[in-house]
């Protein structure tokens, strides 16, 4: 303790980032401070001996009794301390920290007037023109609306259409006026426009008119057509929150709303554009101690403006729970930062602001309740205390790889999060190792490699034996990352352990035990299927590469390189690409140079 004594003594009085570590090195916490010297002191007495404070609050009284070291950050100014802070807790999941996951960019649907026939679109970016709006942003939902616009109402359909100077099919269907042939006037045009962007304004309408839609493509025995759009209504109305409130402004209002129980919380944001909520989203809390206010809101508030690109700058931002004066204080000036205007954060205690604060919250409980009521989520219960885990793994990724006696080498990595299947971040991963181990080791070092980027989950599932956890283990110790790890492998029989062995039962493999279950346990099976989705993904990634692979092998045979000489190149370089990039000295130390030029020659031309 003498030791972190002297450092705490030595600190600057400067902004920056500190950070607590157990007597084992994992880190228990990550915080910010204008003076870090000042920020730090507070935690602890001096004496009699170093101790934590006892005016420290459960959670932060337990931590300070862990810490056995403790490391910093000098940063230029309590802004970068702030962003520097949410970047790490997100990267490090440190045990003391609040846990919000929240990497989402929110897309806009967007118009520009600048144009003579303008169309509506979806962006993340700023369109560089004085006259474009924006609508949004949406968390979920905005190219259904974009795709249900275009089918109700008659408007330039594509970017292409007004350069071809003739109507095409779309003109032909009734979907389009053919302002390329001048058969419809601006003026025309424009009240086209408007009937077009009151439909994102109100949802109600535009699901109204969907459903007519449909009922009409029923009894016409569309059926296809009609699912379409049924699938459309639905993604529609769960992007939306009924209020009830009219605010009979024309004001923009972003507003975060918290709640909690237990270890279980969560975060809904809504954004209110010209008096109306035009969308809602919402991330769940993970903490094995008590919540804290102004810590939520501070991380909600500065993942969400740190990592997007705001496009509508709100005139107030809202919170349904008071904060601290110093809270308060620190998040106007980073919001100040960001958009070179003050913006004033309030929590509402009447008036229609306070209302939305309790829908908001309303619909903060109606979710932790359908969290709390998925069966899912009791597995995911269940296996935290089976495997002995530190948290409840929401957000699991499961990794294999694929190959044919090494040809077409790749990995694959399946996102579960939230009780279901995050296609959008499934990876694949072209390898070049040519055993198990180097091909793992190499789709981890990757994965670990984004981290910053994509944050790490809380549970990593990995097909394969006690040899590839403890690699997982160890490729996430040596970046400062402490998740829970889980592998997942076939009983061996006879010395030996392969999926044609119908007998074979899983064992699953964690940190401390070697734990067999019976088949029809539903532990087990939930990790099967996460096993199982990650083998489907990394053979269906093995194809494709395969028959890429097969089409190459057959190029080269019709250039004169027989199948042998292409397996000589392969085992020499590991891969078509490193073939391809390799020059003609390299290609003639494994063939002749005739080859060489012959090989050199077909890639050069491919280019």
């Amino acid at each position: 303790m003498q030791a972190l004594k002297e450092t705490i003594h030595s600190l600057p009085n400067g902004s920056g980032v500190y950070q607590y570590f157990d007597k084992d090195g994992k880190i228990l916490y990550v915080g910010k401070a204008k003076s870090l010297r000042n920020r730090v002191k507070s935690y602890f007495r001096f004496t009699p001996a170093l101790s934590p404070h006892d005016t420290l609050s459960p959670r932060i009284f337990k931590m300070i009794s862990e810490v056995a070291t403790l490391e910093y950050i000098v940063l230029p100014s309590e802004n970068d301390a702030l962003i520097l802070e949410n970047s790490l807790i997100k990267q490090l999941k440190p045990k003391y920290n609040i846990l919000l996951r929240d990497d989402k960019t929110y897309p806009y649907i967007y118009i520009n007037f600048d144009d003579d026939f303008p169309r509506i679109e979806i962006t993340r970016k700023v369109i560089k023109s004085k006259n474009v709006k924006y609508y949004g942003p949406y968390s979920s939902g905005a190219r259904d609306i974009l795709d249900s616009i275009y089918d109700i109402v008659p408007l330039v359909q594509k970017k292409s259409c007004l350069k071809s100077k003739k109507a095409c099919l779309f003109y032909q269907i009734g979907k389009c006026l053919a302002p390329c042939e001048a058969k419809v006037t601006k003026e025309e045009y424009r009240l086209l426009l408007d009937e077009a962007l009151s439909l994102i304004s109100n949802k109600t309408i535009l699901i109204q008119k969907l459903q007519d839609k449909m009922v009409d493509l029923s009894s016409e025995l569309r059926f296809e057509e009609a699912k379409v759009l049924r699938d459309r209504i639905s993604t529609i109305e769960k992007s939306q929150i009924q209020t009830g409130v009219d605010f009979a402004t024309i004001e923009n209002i972003d507003l975060f709303a918290t709640l909690f129980e237990n270890q279980r919380g969560i975060v809904v944001k809504m954004f209110i554009r010209e008096g109306k909520l035009v969308s809602s989203s919402y991330d769940y809390l993970k903490s094995d101690f008590e919540f804290d206010f102004d810590e939520i809101y501070s991380r909600a508030i500065i993942e969400y403006y740190n990592s997007n690109e705001i496009l509508v700058v709100p005139q107030s931002i809202i919170v349904s729970h008071p904060i601290s004066d110093e809270t308060q204080k620190t998040l106007e000036d980073f919001i100040y930062s960001k958009f070179s205007k003050k913006i004033e954060l309030t929590h509402p205690k009447v008036g229609k602001k306070k209302e939305l604060c309790n829908i908001a919250i309303s619909n903060c409980q109606e979710l932790l309740r359908i969290k709390h009521n998925t069966t899912d989520t009791f597995i995911q219960n269940a296996i935290k205390e089976l495997c002995e885990l530190q948290n409840i793994p929401t957000r699991i990724e499961v990794f294999d790889n694929s190959h044919l006696q090494g040809a077409g080498i790749v990995g694959g990595m399946v996102v579960y999060d939230d009780n279901k299947w995050d296609k959008s971040s499934y990876k694949m991963y072209h390898l070049e190792a040519k055993d198990e181990y180097g091909q793992m080791k190499e789709m981890l070092s990757r994965r670990v490699n984004a981290f910053e980027q994509n944050p790490p989950p809380e549970l990593w599932v990995i097909d394969g034996g006690k040899t590839l956890l403890n690699l997982a283990r160890d490729i996430l110790s040596s970046v400062g990352v402490d998740i829970d790890v889980i592998a997942i492998a076939k009983e061996k029989i006879d010395a030996k352990a392969n999926r044609s062995k119908g007998k074979a039962n899983d064992i699953l493999y964690t940190k401390e035990n070697i734990i067999k279950l019976l088949p029809t346990d539903k532990r087990l099976q939930f990790i099967q299927k996460l096993r199982d989705e990650a083998h489907r993904f990394a053979i269906s990634f093995h194809k494709k590469t395969k028959l890429k692979l097969d089409r190459e092998i057959s190029l080269l045979k019709v250039r004169g390189i027989g199948e042998a000489k292409v397996k000589k190149l392969l085992n020499h370089f590991g891969s078509f690409e490193s073939i391809k990039k390799a020059n003609l000295q390299s290609i003639k130390e494994v063939l002749n140079e005739k080859d060489g030029i012959l090989l050199r020659e077909y890639f050069d031309t491919k280019r």
